[in-house]
């Protein structure tokens, strides 16, 4: 009978989202509030478990979310990215233009949300394109992938973090298995997939995008755009191998895991991205200010979906959903790793957002982490990269990538439902590859 009330929740969730066009907050909030009365709790009782699960997960996800979008909109305003992948593309030649994209892709993409990623390297996907007179897709394909790819699997973007601090996950450990998983997946998904998607190629709809260029004069200089720009990440992995190599009670290791802890990570990034991406290049501190409030402004919405997913999965606990689910799979053989993926791109074809998908499942998942021995890092991929799934007509994305490249609806879904279901499916691969090795 519980499990019966948590598919009709989900159920119930599909129905608000997809047919009624609800928000996925208003959407999360109304379904944790229907499985917790319908579970037995007290109205009370239900109320303070949603309030404690948007607490407790903004507790530790508003920092690190609002740094990161400050982070990345300094990036974006100072003219960091531009002069990343004009600097690449012409280190790389027009003979590897794609690998140029696609570490383009990678230094942009990890810090900073899809979307604006997305919008903010299309001008360059174009120009490339027209320049070297080469298809759009064959530009445009890998800077996609690898966009998609940071935001399925490496943290500090959103979704992973959002989930490691659920599974109670090691986010440093997180981005190391992803960032082993992701090289692979973005060159099968990216350069790899373009071989096909030649005649798909069509004229792109330019008006569609409005990003403002910005000079040579006022553009920061390579090394400090991309020394910049990978700040989180080097931190990150600094954390994961001390905390690999050496004991617990080494101090080069406790301070490893403190600047390498995704807030410390994050706020250090975006005080040195003020002065080099700013300050040192004469900005006014009120201009540069300007920027991050605009970046914290953006995320409202992020913030709250991210709330609702952790209102229901605190209400799947409090109610014994959680203590059920863990009893029936102490007796079953069916990998958490699996199970996890599968609930996961369940959710995303139906939903059609991601985080949406992936914070509903950590959720309904995260007993099995205390019931058996699965790797908490390897069951935030594994959630991750169901997500990302087949994304199709009820995915923001998916209307994006076609309006953007001109596509019909069936171009789109052969070349950017493709790419995405590659990812999800090489994502799964990867996590079960380290699992058994590890």
């Amino acid at each position: 009978m519980p499990l019966f009330i948590v598919l009709m929740g989900v159920i119930l969730l599909l129905i608000l989202m997809i047919k009624f066009k609800l928000n996925g907050f208003i959407s999360l909030i109304f379904v944790a509030l229907v499985v917790g009365l319908a579970e037995g709790m007290t109205p009370a009782k239900t109320i303070t478990s949603i309030q404690n699960g948007v607490g407790g997960t903004l507790g530790s996800l508003a920092l690190i979310l609002g740094f990161g979008a400050m982070f990345g909109e300094l990036i974006a305003d100072s003219g960091a990215a531009q002069r990343i992948s004009r600097s690449l593309i012409n280190k790389f030649g027009i003979k590897r233009i794609q690998w140029a994209v696609v570490l383009t892709g990678f230094i942009v993409g990890i810090a900073m949300f899809y979307e604006v990623g997305f919008v903010l390297l299309i001008p360059l996907v174009f120009t490339i394109a027209e320049f070297a007179e080469l298809p759009l897709l064959y530009i445009g394909i890998p800077m996609a992938a690898a966009l998609s790819v940071t935001h399925g699997f490496l943290p500090p973007h959103p979704g992973p973090v959002a989930i490691a601090t659920i599974y109670g996950a090691s986010v440093s450990m997180t981005l190391i298995y992803g960032i082993i998983i992701a090289i692979p997946t973005v060159i099968v998904a990216g350069p790899v997939l373009t071989k096909f998607t030649k005649k798909f190629d069509h004229k792109a709809n330019k008006n569609l995008f409005k990003t403002e260029i910005v000079s040579e004069e006022e553009m920061p200089s390579f090394s400090a755009s991309v020394l910049t720009a990978i700040i989180p990440p080097i931190l990150m992995a600094f954390s994961a191998i001390c905390e690999m190599t050496l004991a617990k009670t080494s101090q080069l290791r406790q301070f490893a895991e403190f600047i390498g802890s995704p807030l410390m990570a994050m706020f250090i990034s975006v005080v040195v991205a003020i002065f080099t991406l700013g300050i040192m290049r004469g900005k006014k501190m009120e201009d540069v200010m300007k920027s991050v409030a605009k970046a914290a402004s953006g995320i409202a919405m992020i913030l709250l979906i991210v709330a609702g997913g952790g209102a229901l999965k605190q209400v799947l606990i409090d109610s014994g959903v959680g203590k059920y689910i863990a009893t029936i799979m102490s007796g079953t053989n069916i990998s958490p790793l699996i199970l996890a993926w599968t609930i996961a791109a369940i959710l995303r074809l139906s939903l059609g957002s991601a985080t949406v998908a992936a914070m509903t499942t950590a959720g309904i998942v995260l007993p099995m982490i205390s019931s058996s021995s699965v790797n908490p890092a390897l069951m935030v991929l594994a959630t991750g990269a169901g997500s990302l799934i087949f994304s199709h007509v009820n995915d923001p994305g998916f209307w994006m990538f076609k309006e953007y490249f001109g596509l019909s609806i069936s171009e789109t879904m052969k070349s950017w439902s493709t790419l995405e279901t590659i990812i999800s499916v090489m994502g799964l691969i990867g996590v079960l590859v380290i699992n058994a090795l590890i």
